[in-house]
């Protein structure tokens, strides 16, 4: 079971833009099998720091407009945000440690 929202172009805003806390952003689709390899260490990441971060998922598929407006040209892209701004971006399946490592800089 995630943790992770499940965002949409209306309900960006709200949900990454206006947080208070950092955002994690995961860009995917159903058909990409990277996505496939990093979705569960998201959860993981969503499950152990969901009460310092909130994690956000986009289907690109989906969710075309949002893709378009991060200029989203891999997937899967992870981006984070702090006070609604993009803080750091990394695109391909990295360790949980990697991308726990990059969330702790923005707490």
């Amino acid at each position: 079971m995630s943790n992770a929202v499940n965002v949409t172009q209306s309900t960006f805003k709200s949900v990454v833009v206006d947080s208070d806390k950092p955002v994690l952003v995961d860009f995917w689709a159903e058909w990409c099998g990277p996505c496939k390899k990093l979705g569960p260490i998201i959860d993981e990441v969503a499950s152990e720091m969901g009460d310092q971060i909130t994690v956000a998922k986009v289907d690109v598929d989906a969710e075309r407009n949002l893709g378009a407006m991060f200029q989203i040209m891999s997937i899967p892209t992870v981006l984070i945000f702090k006070d609604g701004q993009k803080v750091s971006e990394f695109v391909g399946v990295r360790p949980k440690s990697a991308i726990v490592a990059e969330l702790k800089k923005h707490l």
